[in-house]
This record gives structure tokens, C-alpha cells and sequence, in this order.
């Protein structure tokens, strides 16, 4: 994929445009093609939780352990961003950096072998449905995307979006988007 490149990926619940987190190109060309506003906030995704964790070295080892348990799975974690890393994918909220790693699907397994993290928003327009097959995907995006990996249907909802920012303080939490783990399965994995 070329400098400032923007591809539609997989993942254990929908398709994803993704691009650089550090690529302010890349990053204009994928919000142009969502018709997203820049301000709202994405997550960085990992292909696995140790490099997640490896590049928020300033976690707390409460969080860090709740990360363990939460990833991989379909959970976006947001949490406290004070090095102010990745300020691309936090929009108006630079404090805050949504962490997403994937159980990728068997097709796509090939991704659990990326060594660098990726911006990932959902692959539709801004609004729209998400995508669960690339037969669905808007052809603006199909057209205008440099990569698109096809590794067949997927679950279709997406993931659940959990707030640890407070989590080492007192082990508050908070789902700011319901997704495709509900808030009892969080509970059992939080709660402790």
C-alpha cells in the first residue's frame, strides 16, 4: 500500500477502513471517503495485545491486566491518553485513545502478523450500516480504497466501546457504545 493509503480490512465483527495512525494524509483521505467529521475520535487497532501494550508504556498494571482480559475480542477499550499518542485517532479528545485488537477470522489471520498498529474506522459512510460482507460496501469506497481484503462474512455488529479511563482510580467503567459483547460478559471481566 502506497504513502497515505487507505484499505478495507477485517476484523471479528465488521469491515474496517484502515490507514497509518501517524499519517495525516492517509488519515484526510479516509475520513474523506467516510464523509466523517476529523473530530470524532477512532481506535488504533493491534494485532495483538502485547503490542498494544508495548505502545502505551505509560499504563498503570491494573489497566494493563484488564486489557489482558478484555482483548483480543470484539471490545474497543478508551483509555487515558496523557503522552498524547496517536492524536490523529483521538480527534478532540487527545487524552483519550480508543485501543482495539482483534480475534481475527480465520481468513484473515494473516493480519495477527502485523508489527505496526493501524487507524481503523468502520468501512460504511458516515451514518451508515456497518458492513458485515464486501458485497455490501459502498462503491465510493470500493472504488476509492488502494487495498481490500475479503475474508467473507462476518458477525456484523460492532464492537462494544468500554471507557477505562477511571478503571486504576476506584475500577469504574462505563460502555459508551453497546456492541457485540453486552455489559454482563464486561461485568465478569471487570468486576473482580
Amino acid at each position: 500500500m502506497q504513502v497515505g493509503g487507505v484499505a478495507v480490512v477485517p476484523t471479528d465483527t465488521v469491515y474496517g477502513l484502515a490507514c497509518d495512525p501517524d499519517d495525516p494524509e492517509a488519515f484526510r483521505r479516509l475520513w474523506g471517503l467516510k464523509r466523517r467529521d476529523p473530530n470524532k475520535p477512532s481506535a488504533v487497532l493491534f494485532s495483538r495485545v502485547e503490542l498494544a501494550i508495548a505502545a502505551t508504556p505509560w499504563l498503570d498494571e491494573v489497566t494493563s491486566e484488564a486489557l489482558g482480559r478484555l482483548l483480543p475480542g470484539p471490545v474497543t477499550a478508551v483509555i487515558a491518553n496523557p503522552e498524547r499518542r496517536f492524536q490523529i485517532a483521538c480527534g478532540n479528545a487527545p487524552e483519550r485513545l480508543g485501543i482495539r485488537v482483534p480475534r481475527w477470522p480465520e481468513p484473515a489471520e494473516a493480519l495477527s502478523g502485523l508489527s505496526w498498529p493501524i487507524l481503523q474506522s468502520s468501512a460504511n459512510l458516515s451514518g451508515g450500516p456497518d458492513i458485515a460482507r464486501i458485497a455490501d460496501l459502498d462503491e465510493t469506497l470500493r472504488e476509492d480504497a488502494d487495498l481490500i481484503l475479503d475474508a467473507g462474512d462476518l458477525p456484523g455488529t460492532a464492537s462494544t466501546v468500554v471507557d477505562l479511563s477511571g478503571y486504576a482510580a476506584d475500577g469504574s467503567w462505563r460502555v459508551l457504545r453497546e456492541g457485540a459483547v453486552d455489559q454482563r460478559a464486561l461485568a465478569r471481566l471487570l468486576d473482580l
